[in-house]
């Protein structure tokens, strides 16, 4: 049976580790001008593209080509899946074609669909429910700083989006607390907490509270998403609640002097994230952009190695 990633839950705690320690050796070796294998030599993975994409685009294509196989990107208008064809038959024939799909897309059922019928791995880039790769790449970008995870405080501020969803699934997969702040009507699906509950390891968990000062208060990290994502309506009442969860200095000054701040990207100054802490000393920020290739690229072994 093909492996699939699609949520975070498909992962034990001890395939997260090793992918993580994986992505280091990964990093390291590309460093040092050595980051270039086989391992998908001769194989195709098919990359949809139904949302536009930066970060995601290039990691992924890049680790495709960096582990020798041919990364086939396929753009959502590009496809006859933007003039009606189903998720199913779509499936059945890229199964036969491509060794594994990667998509980012809209619908989370789109993701399962693709793994339902295609049977060849596949791994989520974005869905409306999940960013697991991103997820990833953020706590590589805690290891590096910390060196362990397990025990650490993660502070999420803002809108209770897939994002926050990937991070609180990974996150107590890995032992980390995630705090969540948000404003009422904001909350994280109840689903994506019970996912992050069921799948918790020792000193892992999600705590819920509308108090950004609280989820920071003694934090590692303090972390921010877009407060209009992609299917969002861009609304001034929408700023209006969650402007009280900018990430900026008085935030970060309640979590640990050491404490760094974390964004996705792409960032809007002046809205969830200020100028300085989004270039600022205390931010990992454009490490976690990196880092988003070379946790693709050891997923990518996971699944096809």
């Amino acid at each position: 049976m093909a492996k699939h990633f699609l949520d975070g839950t498909e992962l034990s705690p001890d395939d997260l580790a090793a992918i993580l320690d994986r992505a280091a050796e990964l990093k390291a070796a590309r460093a040092a001008g050595e980051g270039v294998s086989n391992l998908l030599g001769g194989r195709t993975v098919a990359l949809v593209f139904e949302r536009p994409s930066t970060r995601t685009r290039m990691s992924s294509e890049i680790a495709v080509h960096e582990l020798g196989g041919h990364p086939m990107v396929l753009s959502g208008d590009a496809m006859q899946l933007s003039r009606g064809e189903s998720i199913r038959d779509t499936a059945l024939v890229m199964g036969r074609m491509a060794h594994a799909i990667g998509i980012r897309t809209g619908a989370h059922a789109n993701v399962e669909g693709l793994a339902e019928y295609s049977g060849v791995p596949v791994f989520n880039l974005l869905s409306e429910a999940h960013h697991p790769c991103q997820a990833l790449a953020d706590l590589l970008t805690l290891r590096e700083r910390f060196g362990e995870l397990a025990g650490l405080r993660l502070a999420y501020v803002g809108d209770g989006n897939n994002v926050t969803a990937s991070l609180m699934i990974l996150g107590a997969m890995a032992g980390v607390t995630v705090a969540v702040a948000t404003p009422d009507g904001y909350a994280p699906k109840p689903e994506a907490v019970e996912l992050a509950d069921s799948v918790a390891t020792s000193g892992g968990g999600v705590e819920l509270t509308v108090d950004p000062e609280q989820a920071s208060a003694e934090a590692d990290a303090v972390y921010t998403d877009v407060w209009v994502s992609m299917g969002d309506e861009d609304s001034a009442r929408r700023k209006l609640d969650l402007e009280p969860y900018q990430l900026n200095a008085k935030l970060m000054s309640v979590a640990k002097p050491a404490a760094i701040a974390l964004h996705c990207l792409p960032a809007h100054v002046g809205e969830e994230i200020t100028e300085e802490a989004l270039y600022g000393e205390q931010s990992a920020i454009f490490d976690q952009a990196e880092n988003r290739l070379h946790v693709q690229k050891a997923l990518l072994e996971h699944l096809l190695g």
